[in-house]
């Protein structure tokens, strides 16, 4: 797996090694959704007025928010590969891995909602991985039941990690 991981958020989440975390929930959630590939990730680290922006440019939604997932598959359902090797563009050329997409995470958010929720810091990294990933995978929440199933994921991949509330 390919992390390509860029940090331009200056801010520094004390004793958290974050590519060996996002390196073990990417691969954690791969694992749970039965990715039969190799794979690429772009993992962004910004701050809020960089989110923000993103988000007004992408969503037209104002405001900072936590995470943004920039999928490049479209999938028919959610983590169906079975078409990935009869599409073109799929695959880098070079390394033969699945082009998953771009993960653009607030980092002043993470601080904000480990305090707001009560846990730690790495547990929040951890779980806006897992959420952006699932969306990398082609899941949704914006119905109730797309909401629910993502929820169940989401604590099935942090708990076979151990990172718990």
């Amino acid at each position: 797996m390919t992390i390509n991981i860029e940090d331009e958020s200056n801010i520094r989440l004390s004793g958290i090694d974050i590519p060996k975390l996002a390196k073990r929930v990417m691969e954690a959630a791969m694992d749970y959704e039965g990715c039969p590939y190799e794979a690429e990730v772009s993992l962004l680290l910004t701050d809020n007025q960089r989110i923000r922006q993103m988000n007004r440019e992408y969503r037209k939604v104002d405001r900072a928010t936590d995470v943004l997932s920039f999928p490049m598959l479209e999938y028919d359902s959610p983590s169906d590969f079975s078409w990935a090797e009869t599409e073109v563009g799929c695959f880098h050329p070079d390394t033969g891995e699945l082009l998953l997409g771009d993960i653009i995470i607030s980092m002043e958010k993470v601080r904000e909602q480990a305090r707001k929720y009560g846990h730690s810091e790495m547990r929040e990294l951890a779980f806006l991985i897992t959420h952006s990933m699932l969306h990398l995978f082609g899941y949704d929440h914006m119905e109730q039941t797309e909401a629910k199933e993502m929820e169940e994921r989401q604590e099935a991949i942090l708990h076979s990690l151990n990172i718990l509330r």
